[in-house]
């Protein structure tokens, strides 16, 4: 039996989405050993950079809406990573060529400086690694509802491929949608935003349409993998740092947030404080329980770390 949607696609979209999706982004491709990466900018050209991280098997119409609201400052750029959406499959991927995705992106599309990098998910986990491995390239690191946990040797974290198995071929796009779920499981109130991403989601194949997602993300992976595997890069950011969850995420606990700040508190990161944010009545996918209070959160971090008109601030990393 089919699980039951737990999103009301017939739910009128409210005014500031309708003119988000009006302004569709420029769109460009960049090479990244060897696969091409595909890339939308909104802004205008020359200004601060911020680079948005999609999660796993999603892409980057997850921020598409959300980037218009952030762009009246910054050149926003959101890019599908290899395996995702619109770009390249790749035969083995890792989180250390995602992060070179993520720079050579942040370098072609228009914008100015060092940058911002937001990650949600697994793109969290994506832009810890970046902090870590290129922190003196950036500007600024924000992490969203990406859960590194301590590790535990008598519990197996479970292994994101068993839910991801070969992709079934659907006969159109509307069939398609219906089957469209959140992972991991949660309902959401807003139908019109999860359906944007859903119809995003699709694309045409032989004999109907199935998902664009490579389920190769999950289980042909080399380096960190599992979420306790990212204590070492985190407590390695070398740029300022905030982490921001879903005050009701069922993935981020209280020892998870507490353990993070651990880390983070013998940082480089911490030289310049590290914010820790809770967006209420949000679970782990912020950015579509409560995409408005996502993005105030996001531009106080942004406004906090580059005041109009300052300039960059060097976040000098310690001898440890």
């Amino acid at each position: 039996m089919a699980r039951e949607r737990a999103w009301d696609p017939d739910v009128a979209a409210p005014p500031w989405f309708v003119r988000s999706l009006a302004d569709p982004g420029e769109p460009f491709t960049v090479d990244v050993h060897g696969a091409a990466i595909r890339a939308l900018a909104w802004g205008a050209r020359g200004a601060p950079t911020v680079v948005l991280v999609h999660g796993g098997a999603a892409h980057a119409q997850w921020w598409a809406p959300l980037a218009p609201l952030l762009a009246e400052q910054h050149r926003v750029v959101a890019l599908d990573m290899t395996g995702h959406g619109d770009s390249d499959r790749r035969d083995v991927y890792s989180v250390t060529a995602w992060a070179d995705e993520v720079l050579a992106v942040a370098a072609a599309g228009g914008g100015s400086g060092r940058p911002f990098v937001v990650g949600h998910s697994m793109g969290g986990f994506v832009t810890i690694a970046t902090a870590a491995l290129h922190g003196d390239a950036l500007e600024g690191a924000v992490v969203i509802d990406a859960p590194v946990r301590r590790p535990d040797p008598e519990t197996m974290e479970g292994v994101s491929g068993g839910m991801f198995r070969a992709p079934k071929v659907y006969s159109d796009l509307e069939e398609g949608m219906r089957h469209f779920h959140l992972v991991p499981p949660q309902p959401c109130v807003n139908g019109w935003l999860v359906a944007h991403i859903a119809r995003h989601s699709l694309h045409a194949v032989d004999g109907g349409v199935t998902w664009k997602f490579d389920p190769g993300v999950f289980t042909r992976r080399e380096g960190p993998n599992q979420p306790s595997d990212y204590g070492p890069l985190l407590a390695r950011a070398a740029c300022r740092v905030a982490v921001i969850n879903g005050a009701d995420s069922t993935i981020v606990s209280d020892d998870t947030r507490a353990y993070m700040a651990e880390l983070l508190a013998d940082s480089p990161a911490a030289m310049a404080g590290v914010p820790f944010v809770e967006v209420p009545e949000a679970q782990h996918h912020v950015l579509l329980d409560q995409p408005l209070a996502l993005v105030t959160a996001l531009r106080a971090v942004l406004a906090a770390w580059h005041p109009v008109g300052t300039p960059p601030v060097e976040v000098v990393v310690r001898d440890r």
